[in-house]
Formats: C-alpha cells, sequence, structure tokens
C-alpha cells in the first residue's frame, strides 16, 4: 500500500495535477513579486481561516479550538470558512491570482506546491525557526520545495500514516501465517502469487491500480525515483522492469481484479465482501469495514506497512499555509501553531481516524494502547502511531511525481501489463514522458 492509497481514506483529498494545469493561465511572478508581512509582536487583529470540507462534522470542535483561541488573545479574532470540495482547486488559484488567499488556508502536500512555488506563502521555518522541534520530521520535511534550502511553506496539521491490513482468514487459507505479513514488495508479490494459486478465482490478493501503486513501490525496492539535484526522473533501471513483468504476470494468474487496473473499484466493498485479500493501508479504512462489515472486521489483521529497503513509511499530511503578505502575521502564525499544538490535535484525533504531526501530540497514551493486541482499529491506531515516528521525507512521493507525471507513467504501466508492450519498453517511455512534463513545468 501506498501514500496514494492513503490520501483516498483521509478526510480531504486534493489534487495536484490542477493546480499545476491551472498555473499555466495567468498566475505569474514569483517569491519577489509579494512583500512578506513581518511580526509585531502583538497577536492582534482579524485573520480569515479556510478549511475543507470540515462542517457540520467537525464543526464542534473547529469552532472550539477558534473561541480558545480568542480567549487567550482577545484582541484577535478568526472568521472561519468551509468550503466544499469540488472546485476548491480552482478557488485557490483563483483567490491567488485576485490577492484574495485567506491568511490562513487548510493545504493538502499537494496542493501547498504551486502557492509555494509562486511566492504565495510565508516561510514559517524563517517566522519560526524553533518550531521544527515541535513537529514530526517526516511531516515537517513534506513542506519543504526542491531549490529553497530549508524553508518550510506551512505548519503540518494531520496526518494520515500507511499501515497494513489483510483478512487473516482468507491468508490462512492460501497457506499463509497471519503472524508474519509481507516486509517487502517482493515478498508482498510472492504472498499475492500464493493466493491467487489457492483461491480458485474466488478472491484476489490486491487491487492492480498502478497509480496508487507508484512511486511508493519503486522506492520501497530501492529505484531512484530522481537524481541527486531532482530535477531528472532516473526510475528507468532494471528493479522498476522486473516490477512491472511481476505485475503482469500477477495480473494474468488472477492476483488482481482484472477490472482494478484500469479503473478505481470500490475497494472496501471488495474487502467487505471477503473478494481480495489486503485492503487500504489506511487506519481509517479499519473503522470503515467495522461498522460496515462486521464479520470481515473480526477476520482483519493489522501490521507494519511493507518497508522494503527504504525502511520506513511515507505520510499523507494536511497542512496550514500563511498568506505571506497577511497584515496580521502574528495572529495568523499563532492560531496555526494553536491549531496543531499537542492537545488540539489529539483532541482532534479522537474525533476522527487522523494523526496528530505534533510530537507531543503522537505521544499522548491514546496512540500507544493496543488493548488486548485483538481489536483491529485499536491496534491500528497504535501500529500507525508508532511508524509515524520513524517517518521520513524519502518515504513519501515526491512533489515532482504530480498527477499528470502519475498519468503518464500509469498509462505505459497499464499497457505493458495488459501485454500490449514490453515492459522495459513501458518504463523507458514513462521516464520520457515525465521528464518532458518535468521540463514544462521548471519553464513555468
Amino acid at each position: 500500500m501506498t501514500r496514494r492509497n492513503v490520501t483516498r481514506c483521509a478526510i480531504t483529498t486534493l489534487v495536484a495535477g490542477t493546480f499545476l494545469a491551472t498555473s499555466a493561465c495567468g498566475m505569474s511572478g514569483g517569491a519577489g513579486d509579494v512583500k512578506e508581512g513581518e511580526k509585531t509582536g502583538k497577536v492582534a487583529g482579524r485573520i480569515t481561516f479556510r478549511t475543507l470540507q470540515l462542517k457540520p462534522m467537525f464543526t464542534s470542535y473547529v469552532q472550539g479550538v477558534i473561541d480558545a483561541f480568542e480567549k487567550k488573545y482577545p484582541d484577535a479574532e478568526v472568521a472561519w470558512e468551509d468550503v466544499p470540495g469540488d472546485g476548491y482547486n480552482e478557488k485557490i488559484v483563483a483567490d491567488a491570482q485576485a490577492g484574495a488567499l485567506p491568511d490562513v488556508v487548510n493545504l493538502s502536500t499537494d496542493s501547498f506546491q504551486l502557492l509555494g512555488d509562486r511566492g504565495m506563502l510565508a516561510d514559517v521555518a524563517k517566522l519560526d525557526p524553533e518550531v521544527a522541534k515541535e513537529y514530526v520530521p517526516g511531516a515537517w520535511e513534506q513542506f519543504k520545495l526542491p531549490g529553497r534550502g530549508d524553508s518550510v511553506f506551512a505548519y503540518p496539521w494531520y496526518v494520515t500514516p500507511e499501515i497494513l491490513t489483510y483478512n487473516k482468514d482468507l491468508f490462512e487459507k492460501a497457506g499463509l501465517d497471519p503472524a508474519k505479513p509481507p516486509t517487502s514488495v517482493e515478498q508482498f508479490f510472492d504472498y499475492a502469487e500464493q493466493i491467487a494459486a489457492k483461491s480458485g478465482g474466488k478472491y484476489s490478493a490486491f487491487m492492480a491500480d498502478p497509480k496508487g501503486r507508484l512511486p511508493g513501490d519503486w522506492q520501497k525496492m530501492g529505484i531512484p525515483i530522481l537524481n541527486e539535484k531532482q530535477d531528472l526522473f532516473t526510475f528507468d533501471t532494471n528493479k522498476a522492469v522486473e516490477w512491472v513483468e511481476r505485475m503482469k504476470d500477477l495480473y494474468a494468474k488472477g492476483a488482481m481484479p482484472k477490472e482494478s487496473l484500469l479503473k478505481q473499484d470500490d475497494i472496501n466493498q471488495l474487502y467487505g465482501g471477503g473478494k481480495i485479500v489486503f485492503g487500504p493501508g489506511s487506519p481509517g479504512f479499519v473503522k470503515d469495514i467495522k461498522q460496515n462489515a462486521p464479520q470481515i472486521y473480526a477476520n482483519t489483521q493489522v501490521a507494519n506497512a511493507v518497508t522494503g529497503q527504504l525502511g520506513h513509511i511515507g505520510i499523507y499530511a494536511q497542512s496550514l499555509g500563511i498568506k505571506k503578505d497577511t497584515r496580521h502575521m502574528d495572529a495568523a502564525t499563532e492560531f496555526a501553531k494553536w491549531l496543531t499544538n499537542g492537545p488540539n490535535q489529539v483532541e482532534f484525533s479522537k474525533q476522527a481516524t487522523i494523526y496528530p504531526s505534533n510530537a507531543i501530540g503522537l505521544a499522548d497514551p491514546f496512540f500507544a494502547d493496543r488493548g488486548d493486541g485483538k481489536d483491529a482499529e485499536t491496534l491500528a491506531r497504535a501500529v500507525g502511531a508508532e511508524q509515524l515516528k520513524t517517518s521520513a521525507l524519502d518515504a513519501n512521493t515526491p512533489v515532482q511525481w504530480t498527477n499528470q507525471v502519475g498519468d503518464v507513467v500509469v498509462r505505459e504501466m497499464q499497457k505493458a501489463i495488459k501485454g500490449e508492450q514490453d515492459a522495459r519498453t513501458a518504463v523507458k517511455k514513462a521516464q520520457e514522458e515525465a521528464n518532458k512534463l518535468l521540463a514544462k513545468t521548471a519553464r513555468q
């Protein structure tokens, strides 16, 4: 399971490709075009705060955090707006073009890049040099940009880690030991082959979904995604070719649902119906299965995510960006830190299946409790939290791997997995197309 699978199970999912496609439509200029706001030492003024699809489910929580902040800082006022997911990317871009970005804005690891590249977000590492130590390193580092040194352009908010979920009953029927889950991509594929051989076509091992599996699988196999300068894709290797050939073989043997190669099936429905062994690598998924398929939930096992040569997991993070030229920098930054502090993130995590990016919050006993070790939801929370402590930037999807890059890579992988072209040609063509897009983005 890879980071992009995790994003589908997070509360909010923004798409980088839409941002990058829109960037050519008139939003120009760099960091020098917008003068950075300055701190005055006084937390005061009216700031705007935008979230994505948190109302009405989390209205009470967010409003409570705002009320407490305004009580602590009586000269500050927070105007909260929550917007729907449809058209969110376009709205952010339009607001940036019009100089109407909110003072504090909810951004994902995908969506912050465009605004950061165009110099629309404040460098929070510069504003708060000591604040980095308050966050999980993997989350803090996600909001850096290539070529911008140690600058960080958003405060990490809540995060979602990878875990491994699987149906232990089907595991055993395939002759596998539920106590020994796969730890590498290669072993995962070995298990999938055995499952396909033993299932008699009654169930599959995992979803094909190349867009969800890449570049995560390649990273875990030790395949270099980018060169050292981070300006060229370099995944055209023998290892990548081996991955494609293995996927093709497994697909032919029935290890994956045939339709999952070309479209996103409802994996919750397939897993909940006992038609697939490995579920999505998200703690939130476990909670859904508990509610919607209790019989399958009773047979659900949770383990550490497959890490392979990488040795650690990727994470998906939401963040709070600060409008670079906000008139109330003190209020904006203090509110962002207030919302992302330990206690407030722990409280949010108790209401939603998410985790704190704040290191103190993550250390709360709530995340260490494994119960009796038998309840999958409780165990998933503990496993995810433990892995977050060792998350690192190189386990996450590079910002250069946009949705557009993912699309061109997937197109070639699909052809090869279906047998329409050989694996080596597929990887070569994918890298060529990906580098064309990377070069085009660099010119914009």
